[in-house]
């Protein structure tokens, strides 16, 4: 497999005749480059003008390698073949290696160029790409590259010193200005007899404004400036040239600056700059071609910054295929759903304003943005029935989509990279509510959307105030959270928090929020109980706007229930023993719940009323059914009135189809009542039309656990606990499994 290597734009502020006179410096012998022992030059050639000078050399190299790859190769050095191509006249040095030892086992090139800054004449640029085949090396391979990519790292990391120190020695040799080349006087033309390689360096010499074999070098306008700036005689005094902004240092759209580099991304080894790059080249190419990417399925509307392309690199240990493969797959998502505009169009639904225990509350002592997170104060499973999960993810990605842009704000203000922000979770009033299996199901699912598209974006958590119950929390999302991101968490249980190594080493004393022991007023809503009132909100919300949905099925569905049309569900057992569970709210009305057993198959309408928006009604068992002959009755049906929340389970005897029914419940009036006293009653007398919100699932018997209270229900079956249905739930389902437990 070929490797391939590319550096990012090294700028040096000198001009480029300058740079060259250091370069020249370096030959015939480096003490500065260990491994160089040498050089010769085998064949040169200038042309008439003095415009064109053309050297190939032979380097000998001590390559650093292990003693018994050397005894086995049978060499202590390595020749290189180096050819450098000089054109004055466009101010630029074209360089090409390649290996000479070991050619027919390992082929090794590569491309320099050094140029003018296209916004600067008076600086210069200098780009390198490099390629690697090992095809055969006595069975080592694997340490050929390791020792070429060590190598390629080490040349790269010296190579501006090394300029720099030939142009200080220069300049303590009194040389500070070199002139540039100019035309020279008409002359009457003096024969020379040319060498046995002057035709092919002249041919070398008629070509050198053509791309190099590396097509991460060019010499195309979009990165050159123009020849007529040096063309132009410069004053030998060099004026202070003032420092360009730094978001205009990178060159064209598959460069990078090496200062734009370490100044907005941080600190990269060479090789991670060359697949910063690879990566950044392909996704613009494949940008440019949208034809193409439409037809992998990797289409997307824009190419990403360089800070959120290299967030993927990250989260895959800088495995260039992988993160490719998690940056297309994420890009195409983000074109899906629009992601990009989120921020400018997404309009949080009332529950999520006014319930939702978050927010962005300043920066930490490193300079990150800071969010705060009152999960312990959240009413999840409430927000959940209000608002539906496709709601509160969608409130989650624009979270996440703020705290990239805050990102973006501090790198600028700050003046160093800031690519992570800093969250901090009160887990203060948490407590077996929050675990049940709804709600983790839901909280698995946005976890894993977050993972997949904002890697590497989470810099601490500070998880404080945790409760006893919190390691049955952990359990069950740990293994959902990436191993790299888990290191960043510190959890502090009570008080601990406020001691040494709290947040007081993390969060300047002055932000820190009034509710955790600091002075900082923080204006983020507190939480609380959402109203059943807001239930049915969820109803009428319309959260897609044409979009595909985020979430590909909802965990709450919403049905009717119609005088004369119950609503039923169709549940399929196919293992004996195994434990149907439900949970659900009567919003509307008053019905009676019933669960059944069916005899004969069952099939679910196509096209069910409230299929395509709205609440469902299904009805799946015929009039002509018998009760007793064709069904059977499993569960004692249950009275269940408006604003009660109902969960309960029952262990299946038999395989096959099963029927959650809510039916309708005639609720007697007695004629003796004013007219006067009727009118004020609520409308489940007077209309007849009642609304449930529902979910249900099959658990294995081992995974169920018996009570529905315990922490092992919580851990792997079916807890449903909520603020106002501890004590029922206790008093009910611990008896039996087959249960049902209404809570008002």
């Amino acid at each position: 497999m070929v490797q391939q290597y590319q550096s990012p734009v090294r700028v040096y502020k000198y001009p480029f005749e300058l740079v060259m006179a250091a370069y020249e410096r370096r030959f015939p012998t480096c003490p500065q480059i260990p491994v160089f022992l040498g050089s010769e030059i085998l064949h040169e050639f200038k042309s008439d003008d003095g415009a064109i000078h053309v050297k190939e050399r032979r380097c000998k190299l001590n390559v650093d390698a292990p003693y018994i790859l050397k005894k086995i190769a049978g060499v202590e050095v390595v020749y290189f073949i180096q050819k450098n191509s000089l054109d004055r006249r466009e101010r630029t040095l074209k360089i090409e290696a390649h290996n000479e030892s070991f050619a027919s086992r390992v082929i090794v090139k590569e491309n320099c160029l050094y140029s003018v800054h296209p916004e600067n004449s008076e600086w210069t640029c200098f780009e390198q790409c490099a390629s690697l085949d090992v095809k055969n090396f006595f069975g080592f391979e694997s340490t050929v590259e390791k020792i070429a990519m060590k190598q390629y790292s080490q040349n790269i990391k010296k190579g501006k010193e090394i300029i720099e120190f030939f142009i200080n020695d220069l300049r303590s040799n009194g040389v500070t200005y070199v002139p540039p080349w100019t035309p020279p006087k008409p002359v009457s033309p003096i024969e020379a007899k040319p060498s046995k390689r002057e035709p092919e360096l002249q041919a070398s010499a008629t070509v050198l404004s053509s791309p190099s074999s590396c097509d991460s070098i060019t010499s195309s306008s979009s990165y050159h400036s123009a020849n007529t700036a040096a063309q132009t005689p410069v004053s030998p005094t060099v004026p202070d040239i003032p420092e360009l902004p730094p978001d205009i240092r990178i060159a064209s759209e598959d460069k990078l600056d090496a200062d734009y580099i370490e100044r907005f991304l941080g600190h990269l080894t060479p090789i991670q700059e060359s697949y910063l790059i690879q990566l950044r080249k392909w996704i613009a190419e494949s940008h440019k071609g949208q034809d193409v990417a439409e037809s992998a399925g990797c289409a997307w509307d824009r190419v990403p910054k360089d800070s959120h392309i290299l967030r993927f690199l990250r989260a895959r240990d800088f495995n260039l295929e992988e993160a490719r493969k998690m940056l297309c797959n994420s890009l195409a998502w983000r074109k899906q759903h629009q992601v990009d505009l989120i921020l400018d169009t997404w309009k949080p639904p009332t529950p999520l304003v006014d319930y939702f225990a978050g927010g962005w509350h300043y920066y930490d002592r490193e300079g990150r943005p800071l969010f705060i997170l009152r999960l312990g104060q959240m009413d999840v499973k409430g927000l959940l029935k209000a608002c539906g999960e496709e709601a509160i993810l969608r409130h989650i990605l624009s979270v996440n989509e703020e705290g990239l842009r805050r990102c973006e704000e501090a790198t600028k203000a700050r003046g160093y990279p800031i690519s992570t922000w800093t969250c901090v979770v009160d887990l203060e009033g948490l407590s077996m509510r929050h675990l049940w299996r709804p709600g983790v199901k839901a909280l698995l699912r946005f976890i894993e959307v977050v993972e997949a598209n904002y890697p590497e974006t989470m810099g601490r958590l500070l998880i404080v105030r945790a409760p006893r119950v919190f390691p049955v929390l952990w359990t069950l999302v740990s293994p959902f959270i990436d191993e790299n991101t888990r290191k960043k968490f510190l959890i502090y249980g009570g008080n601990d928090y406020l001691e040494s190594g709290g947040l007081a080493d993390y969060i300047d004393p002055e932000y820190i929020p009034h509710f955790l022991g600091g002075t900082c007023h923080c204006t983020m809503p507190e939480g609380g109980l959402v109203p059943k009132s807001l239930y049915q909100l969820l109803d009428n919300l319309s959260m897609n706007d044409g979009l595909p949905s985020l979430c590909q099925e909802t965990i709450y569905q919403l049905s009717s229930v119609i005088k004369g049309a119950p609503h039923e569900v169709l549940v399929n057992i196919d293992d004996k023993d195994s434990v149907l569970t439900w949970d659900f709210d009567v919003l509307k009305g008053d019905v009676v719940f019933t669960v059944l057993r069916s005899r004969r198959p069952l099939t679910v309408p196509k096209d069910p009323p409230g299929a395509v928006g709205g609440p469902l009604n299904v009805q799946l068992l015929d009039k002509s059914m018998t009760v007793g002959v064709d069904v059977s009755v499993v569960e004692t049906p249950l009275v269940c009135h408006e604003g009660e929340s109902i969960q309960g389970s029952h262990v299946a005897r038999y395989p096959g189809p099963y029927v959650l029914q809510w039916k309708f419940h005639n609720a007697p009036v007695s004629s003796s009542l004013p007219q006067a006293v009727k009118a004020t009653l609520p409308d489940v007398f007077t209309h007849h039309k009642c609304k449930v919100m529902y979910y249900h699932e099959v658990l294995a018997s081992d995974d169920f656990r018996g009570s529905m209270t315990s922490l092992q229900s919580s851990q792997s079956g079916f807890s449903s606990l909520s603020v106002g249905t501890t004590s029922s739930a206790q008093s009910n389902s611990s008896q039996s499994a087959n249960s049902s437990c209404p809570s008002r």
